[in-house]
């Protein structure tokens, strides 16, 4: 029997990186704001019996005027992040279910996740408490000093770490509890905080498809990404305006 689980879609960053004219999580791709292609894709798994959006304290009334009907349908909770990652997660945390088994931290901006390979990674994290969406590095990787190459890096047995990152409730809310005994400034994702404990995290490889959309650019190449697969047939409900509002 599948276990249940929560899903908290990270939205509070500042997307200090990203040149546009919004922030990257609400920007549009392929015809509706990033962070929406993660609400309707768990929308869509039977397992989810909770999704958790978290957004910054500053977007609340942009997010409730653009999207708040959509997202009141979709039973989706806001949640108020913090000001790094691991804050805006430790706050989610508290919002999640009583009978919640598996806890799914997802970026927003992620949004060619497969759903395959979402129930994939939910049945490896069933298996072992602790599982990840990752891919294998394929390009010539450099250490670089001083602005010049100090060493070529062995890319054998590496891997990009993706999302979503999915982990026993149990066992995510110990790591948070741990979260005081480690250097925060270091912290880029969950499964360190669980590596952490000396708990192993299983991947479930994936590839560069399921991209992390970080600059302006990265909009084209994940509208490519999705223009270029059959287009799903949603299997709960769609929403109370269609999908063009969305």
């Amino acid at each position: 029997m599948a276990k249940n689980v929560a899903v908290i879609i990270c939205a509070a960053g500042s997307s200090r990186r990203f040149s546009g004219k919004k922030k990257k999580q609400y920007s549009n791709v392929d015809g509706r704001a990033a962070f929406l292609h993660s609400v309707e894709l768990f929308s869509g798994i039977d397992s989810v019996k909770q999704i958790i959006l978290a957004i910054a304290p500053d977007d609340q009334e942009t997010v409730k005027v653009n999207w708040g009907p959509n997202l009141q349908f979709f039973n989706v909770k806001i949640c108020l992040g913090g000001s790094e990652r691991f804050e805006t997660v430790k706050n989610a945390i508290e919002l999640v279910k009583d009978d919640i088994d598996l806890i799914a931290v997802h970026d927003a901006v992620r949004c060619c996740t497969r759903k395959q390979w979402v129930e994939d990674c939910f049945k490896a994290a069933e298996e072992t408490d602790a599982a990840i969406l990752a891919c294998p590095v394929v390009a010539t990787v450099k250490k670089v000093e001083d602005n010049a190459i100090a060493e070529t890096i062995d890319r054998t047995n590496l891997y990009e770490a993706q999302t979503p990152q999915v982990f026993s409730v149990e066992l995510l809310k110990k790591a948070y509890d741990n979260l005081d005994n480690l250097d925060k400034a270091a912290i880029s994702d969950d499964s360190q905080l669980v590596e952490a404990l000396g708990h192993k995290v299983a991947i479930v490889k994936t590839d560069s498809s399921n991209i992390k959309i970080t600059q302006s650019a990265d909009i084209y190449i994940a509208q490519a990404i999705i223009k270029s697969r059959p287009k799903p047939t949603p299997k709960g409900p769609t929403g109370p305006y269609n999908e063009a509002q969305w």
